[in-house]
């Protein structure tokens, strides 16, 4: 395996998959900014703060999110690209990030309703934003992940 960095928000790897083929991985990152809280609406103010700590915090809290969005697919015999990294970025604004950044998690993101705003939930429903799009960039998603601080982050890989 090979890895280079082309830009700090892009990173390739190539795999080599039998004799000339070659999976390639692309990874752009996006940030944003967004409140949030976690609290469960059938439990007692003190139950939450229990449970999820100073995150149940009634006043709510913010983050500022590092979103890492990784595809796959085969380079293209005429430029070496699995996909166009301007194009990639287009999709993750479009679908995702104009939708939470500077935005409340449980209030304002449609792709949020019914859902608890843990990193877990967030990195399962921008995975299901970007799927189709990215299937029609001609690559296949991989893996997203969401950096909530600087000591933790969560991967989905699909399900």
């Amino acid at each position: 395996m090979t890895a280079r960095s082309l830009h700090p928000s892009v990173s390739l790897q190539a795999c080599r998959q039998g004799s000339d083929m070659a999976t390639v991985h692309i990874s752009r990152r996006e940030r944003f900014s967004a409140a949030h809280k976690l609290s469960r609406p059938d439990w007692s103010e003190e139950r939450n703060l229990e449970v999820f700590g100073k995150c149940a915090n009634p006043n709510w809290h913010g983050h500022n999110y590092e979103l890492w969005v990784t595809v796959r697919g085969e380079q293209s015999a005429e430029t070496s690209f699995v996909t166009d990294l301007s194009a990639l970025g287009r999709v993750i604004r479009e679908h995702v990030i104009q939708h939470v950044d500077h935005r409340n998690l449980d209030l304002d993101v449609p792709f949020m309703k019914g859902r608890y705003s843990s990193t877990e939930n967030l990195a399962v429903a921008i995975w299901e934003q970007l799927e189709s799009p990215v299937k029609e960039l001609g690559c296949t998603l991989h893996c997203v992940k969401v950096q909530e601080t600087e000591n933790n982050y969560v991967e989905y890989f699909g399900g």
